[in-house]
């Protein structure tokens, strides 16, 4: 198939390209051209899809049989990708499992459970899937949804479960205590980047998947504790996990904290079922230690590991946890 990825170098999309290309199809990529390298043979239209009018244009003018949306965040956007995609056999949609929020009523979650997102992020995915979907059941237009969880490789730095950044593998190097978010027990899933490609790359042309939404996610959980001691594992070295109340957190301030409270506090289960029915070849394989592992080298390669001892705020965290117990 001719398929334009509206995106192509970033987290996930970079494995979605690559896996394109070994399957025979003629990629073509619609970006700033600001980031990344793409494999030979993939074509790259440079533009910025902001720029509504010329995106629209152009990617009607090429006449693609498919096209995989990963930077679509909200309603303008999905209007404008319906626009774009006019004529298309088939376009995946890349949303969040944000889009369900915190408050659940059953778990794991499948996709029928109602809509409660929880962040602005979360909102506008839901507004952009709401009229993608609408497009389908009024006019037959070949979407798919899929929804990922928390996908994340070399692209990325080393996740943690209370901020949005990476000094903490410096602090573990460091032999000093990290903060968990209250007991550190809240059930997460994780998922390789190369392993959710395989449910895109092996859903297009599938008519069985048109009009349907799709929770991208393997099936095995475990705690952020669990996480952790995962990830000091691949470090090398053991460290005490300090529990600290979200309200705390939040009270703190501390960088990135948003994602905590919004999601990574919580229990979020998602039920993948429904994908692997319809998109068999949706197995994940790579294990959290080796993910783990392969980032955390590429960000020393990249020399992507911040100095801990510049910021102070998470050992005035640990101190005020411990003056209290």
């Amino acid at each position: 198939m001719k398929v334009c990825v509206v995106g192509g170098t970033g987290n996930i999309s970079t494995s979605i390209v690559s896996r394109l290309v070994e399957a025979g199809h003629e990629v073509t990529v619609f970006n700033r051209g600001q980031t990344g390298t793409l494999p030979r043979g993939v074509r790259r239209i440079a533009g910025d899809r902001q720029d509504r009018g010329n995106f629209e244009r152009v990617i009607r003018a090429e006449r693609f049989d498919a096209g995989i949306d990963m930077i679509c965040f909200n309603a303008e956007d999905a209007r404008s990708a319906l626009r774009a995609f006019q004529g298309v056999r088939h376009l995946i949609h890349c949303s969040t499992v944000c889009t369900y929020g915190v408050q659940y009523d059953w778990l794991p979650v499948t996709e029928d459970h109602p809509l409660r997102p929880a962040s602005e992020y979360g909102r506008d995915k839901a507004a952009a899937d709401h009229v993608l979907l609408e497009a389908y059941h009024r006019e037959g237009f070949p979407v798919s949804i899929i929804k990922p969880s928390t996908t994340f490789g070399v692209r990325w730095f080393m996740l943690r479960q209370i901020a949005w950044e990476g000094g903490w593998v410096d602090r573990v190097r460091k032999g000093k205590p990290i903060v968990v978010c209250g007991d550190g027990r809240a059930l997460h899933q994780w998922l390789h980047p190369d392993d959710a490609a395989l449910a895109f790359v092996h859903m297009l042309g599938r008519s069985r998947c048109i009009g349907q939404t799709y929770n991208m996610t393997r099936r095995e959980f475990a705690s952020w504790a669990d996480y952790h001691r995962t990830a000091m594992k691949v470090i090398g070295r053991d460290v005490e996990l300090v529990g600290v109340p979200l309200a705390n957190l939040l009270a703190a301030k501390i960088p990135g904290v948003g994602i905590c409270e919004s999601i990574f506090s919580h229990n979020t289960i998602y039920n993948p079922d429904r994908l692997m029915r319809d998109v068999p070849e949706f197995r994940p394989r790579v294990p959290l230690e080796h993910m783990l592992g392969a980032v955390l080298e590429a960000m020393d390669r990249e020399k992507r590991v911040p100095d801990s001892d510049l910021e102070t705020w998470e050992d005035r965290l640990i101190a005020a946890q411990r003056a209290v117990r």
